[in-house]
């Protein structure tokens, strides 16, 4: 098989802030076949679109609620609620320490009015382009740090597939791929909690293109980091690693 698929990765993130709604339809309008969405849970168990467990560096939450941090200094999406969360304003990554914006040549941070969003307004806006324009653009939902979500007294797999499944995502037909970076809780996912949906095994760690037999018994793919995939250059060309053929097996 050679056909490719194109995954708006955080929507058209190297144009507008990453994850927001605007990032969304923009990518939308680009023609992927796929928007993805990384998801974590808010204080009432809505799953927000967002890339990390923190708010700290891509929203004003230092500003607007100064006594909410952890012990860390840092800030977590689970310690607020989705009204609370719909407050803040989201920018353009940065860093929480300096202030600084991660990628200058982005959209500049601080402008505009970007706010963050719930799984369900996302799914509503691609289905309703999808309606409104003829077109079958897919979600591709990221679970973050589930273990993290465990220790806080919340099953942020079990809450998603829920979601997925009142708006019509329950097998590997309906246009959706679930992935996640923890092997423990995608293998729960498909033998605990019975879903038929497409999953991907994320990896990581070199050691993990080890594991390709035991991910094929409960995933139908994987998503490597590109260095695990891309080799070296040999008389200016790449060289590839196995691990495509390896998976393929």
């Amino acid at each position: 098989m050679n056909s490719k698929i194109v995954v708006a990765h955080r929507g058209a993130s190297g144009y507008l802030p990453e994850h927001t709604m605007e990032a969304k339809a923009m990518a939308y309008a680009m023609n992927p076949d796929f928007i993805e969405q990384d998801l974590v849970l808010s204080k009432d168990d809505v799953p927000v679109v967002i890339h990390d467990i923190y708010l700290d560096d891509v929203t004003d939450v230092a500003v607007k609620f100064p006594s909410r941090k952890r012990e860390d200094d840092r800030y977590y999406v689970i310690d607020f609620t989705f009204e609370e969360l719909q407050s803040l304003h989201v920018s353009e990554r940065f860093d929480p320490k300096t202030g600084e914006q991660f990628y200058p040549s982005r959209f500049p941070k601080g402008k505009g009015s970007f706010k963050l969003h719930s799984l369900q307004q996302e799914i509503e806006l691609i289905q309703g382009l999808n309606k409104s324009t003829g077109k079958s653009i897919g979600i591709y939902p990221e679970i973050k740090n589930p273990e993290f979500h465990l220790k806080n007294g919340k099953d942020i797999a079990q809450i998603t597939i829920e979601v997925l499944s009142e708006y019509g995502y329950t097998t590997k037909k309906d246009n959706c791929i679930f992935q996640c970076f923890d092997a423990k809780e995608l293998e729960r996912v498909r033998k605990e909690l019975k879903s038929d949906l497409f999953l991907v095994q994320l990896i990581e760690f070199p050691e993990e293109t080890k594991q390709l037999d035991h991910f094929a018994t409960y995933a139908d793919g994987i998503g490597p980091w590109y260095k695990q995939v891309i080799d070296k250059k040999v008389n200016g060309k790449w060289q590839f690693t196995s691990l495509v053929e390896d998976a393929h097996k």
